[in-house]
């Protein structure tokens, strides 16, 4: 599976949800999971469309860069 990265991303943010708290957020994270794993078996991925080229898209591109904490 050359998309299970988001699989790690999602397992990423249960943690969070899970170490501040946040019980209803990682519950439906854990839904998130299991669509995602299922979405990934059935091979009907298709590329993100930032990566088909679409260079006028702006999104996960053009993300500002923060100093905060969560930079």
């Amino acid at each position: 599976m050359t998309n299970d990265w988001i699989l790690d991303v999602i397992a990423d943010l249960q943690a969070f949800a899970r170490k501040n708290g946040l019980s209803a957020l990682e519950r439906q994270l854990d839904v998130a999971a299991q669509v995602a794993a299922q979405e990934l078996a059935s091979g009907h991925i298709v590329a993100p469309v930032a990566a088909q080229g679409d260079v006028g898209h702006v999104g996960i591109l053009h993300r500002a860069t923060a100093g905060g904490p969560n930079a």
